[in-house]
């Protein structure tokens, strides 16, 4: 498990594809999950996915992301902006190795990476109750802080560089 902290923009998601495309796993799904863009009633149907009936609106099955990601690599991009209930689901999947589909019956065994995002500060989310500190600690197994490109001027002038090749022959 691999996180990704820094600021909005310094390339989190970038990062995470290359983590997965150098990895022995790059031949499986790489799967996104914008933590932040959906809302907090899909939030748990996005992640494990319902069977039809589950609820009002259910009307067919729906497989979730990180059944979608099953062999290969979930990227959880603005995790912490969970709901901390969601959050201690979380927490089991990926500590059992299992999800359980709103209105199934039985679990989902599932094998993947979790590759999980921020531009917060989970410590001091943790401090605040904002954020549970199990599954901080689940996440935080191999943690890689993302400096913003002002921070790595010497990185500028390469991607400057590279930039221009790749934009040079379309325009």
């Amino acid at each position: 498990t691999v996180l990704l902290e820094g600021e909005s923009g310094t390339g989190k998601d970038l990062i995470a594809s290359i983590i997965h495309e150098r990895s022995t796993r790059n031949h499986k799904p790489f799967v996104v999950l914008n933590c932040a863009a959906i809302p907090k009633d899909l939030i748990e149907s996005e992640c494990f996915g319902h069977e039809k009936g589950a609820f009002t609106g259910a009307d067919k099955e729906k497989i979730g992301k990180f059944e979608l990601a099953n062999g290969g690599t979930l990227f959880l991009d603005e995790i912490g902006e969970l709901p901390l209930e969601i959050q201690s689901k979380l927490l089991r999947a990926i500590q059992n190795r299992e999800i359980e589909k709103i209105g199934a019956q039985k679990p989902i065994k599932i094998d993947i990476r979790i590759i999980a995002a921020t531009n917060r500060n989970l410590n001091e989310e943790v401090k605040k109750k904002t954020f549970r500190l199990d599954l901080y600690y689940r996440i935080n197994t191999f943690p890689i802080t993302i400096l913003p490109l002002r921070k790595r001027k010497e990185d500028i002038l390469p991607l400057a560089v590279h930039f221009l090749d790749k934009y040079k022959s379309q325009y």
